[in-house]
């Protein structure tokens, strides 16, 4: 049981506290509830900069990661499709020093044409190295276009074309602040030693004069339902031939994300999963495979990918795929393997409870999703799927009218 309280600033910051007493550390998270999601189909890629530019200091503060190693401290940021996520960890009786960094670069960002041209010189790199100069490292570019047609899933995080971030100028990155990063749009979670008496008057002290901004509309276009299979083949210099299936799903927020999560582990988690014994160990058709949920907070993603073997063809695993999913939508999975998955998950969810860092980040997140309370009720979410839920999954999502399949082909053309 992850305990918390919450209350709101007047300014609208929700802010979460989790007092740990048993750790000499504290963690100062914040979300902003801003992703790529939120980005122009022509602008693409803003939220993921945005993630560096907020490194490169404020108007008070030049330095923010050297002001909190200064005090014994480390930071960190990640972005998705949905969220951009910042934390501070620091000794616990430092934490002045990040609520000051963070608050100040919340209300006053350093808007200068060095940091804007620094940061999107390492974007522009990262995009390079990691998505178009590496084996499979553009696949999500070519995947995401594939499986969504309306929404803004349909671009990476990274962005959409490297010619965006190229492109952006100041006007563009000052209009992105202003919309998004403010007190209404944000949570701030404090988890750890912190003086319970003193926390709340510490807050309002560094946060509780920043203006609290406007609430920003999300009209994202509804991704239609998917009617036919889709497919595309790409030839690159890789190693082996490739497969990712796609299947739609429900939100983070529906009963698909648990079934869903559960079936991902059954079919692809690891050596004893479903497809890896029949695909792998028994008919010897691929090389890997794994089953994976994108979890996003609209429609997401259900993900079978892998690696062929030698000498075998995409239509021979292909067969053979459909083969087992058919398999799976006729008899489910066993009671004794339910039980198992389930009894997994929620180990794997204790442990990572133990982290402060990961019950910070996900306090944020569920508070996001509607109450922060979600982080302790999922073990019974998940303790109710029952093998006919999985049944019904399958045969709703798992069908070749709702898949988009890509292949990436070796390029010996």
């Amino acid at each position: 049981m992850v305990s918390f309280e919450r209350y709101k600033l007047k300014n609208g910051l929700t802010v979460l506290l989790h007092h740990d007493k048993t750790t000499p550390m504290v963690v100062v998270n914040t979300l902003y509830d801003v992703g790529a999601r939120d980005e122009n189909e022509n602008k693409t890629g803003f939220a993921h900069l945005f993630e560096h530019l907020m490194f490169g200091g404020s108007v008070n503060i030049s330095d923010f990661d050297k002001e909190l190693q200064k005090a014994g401290g480390e930071s960190n940021a990640f972005t998705s499709n949905d969220v951009t996520n910042y934390y501070d960890i620091v000794p616990a009786q430092n934490i002045e020093t990040a609520l000051w960094l963070e608050s100040d670069r919340m209300l006053s960002l350093a808007f200068t044409d060095k940091s804007l041209e620094v940061q999107r010189n390492v974007v522009i790199e990262e995009f390079k190295q990691r998505y178009l100069n590496q084996p499979y490292g553009d696949v999500w570019l070519e995947l995401r276009p594939l499986a969504y047609e309306k929404h803004p899933y349909k671009w990476a995080t990274i962005g959409k074309d490297i010619a965006h971030i190229e492109n952006a100028n100041m006007d563009d990155v000052k209009s992105f602040f202003k919309k998004y990063y403010c007190p209404v749009n944000a949570i701030l979670c404090i988890a750890g030693n912190y003086d319970e008496s003193g926390i709340k008057s510490i807050i309002e002290k560094y946060y509780g004069s920043i203006p609290g901004g406007k609430r920003p509309s999300r009209l994202n276009p509804a991704e239609p339902k998917q009617n036919s299979f889709k497919t595309k083949t790409i030839y690159r210099d890789v190693p082996s031939n490739a497969f990712y299936y796609a299947f739609k799903m429900g939100p983070r927020k529906s009963s698909d994300y648990y079934i869903g999560d559960i079936m991902s582990d059954a079919l692809g988690k690891d050596n004893s999963s479903i497809l890896n014994i029949a695909l792998k160990k028994e008919l010897e058709l691929v090389t890997e495979i794994n089953a994976f949920i994108t979890g996003s907070l609209d429609d997401g993603l259900f993900i079978i990918s892998g690696k062929l073997a030698d000498g075998v063809d995409f239509n021979d695993l292909d067969k053979a795929l459909w083969g087992q999913l058919d398999e799976i939508k006729k008899i489910g999975i066993n009671n004794d393997k339910l039980e198992s998955l389930k009894n997994k998950i929620n180990t794997a969810k204790a442990f990572q409870e133990q982290g402060l860092l990961n019950r910070s980040i996900n306090l944020s997140f569920f508070e996001l999703l509607g109450d922060a309370n979600g982080v302790n009720e999922e073990g019974f979410i998940y303790q109710k799927i029952s093998g006919n839920d999985l049944i019904l999954f399958a045969s709703d999502v798992l069908i070749r009218n709702n898949c988009s399949l890509l292949k990436v082909a070796i390029n010996d053309r």
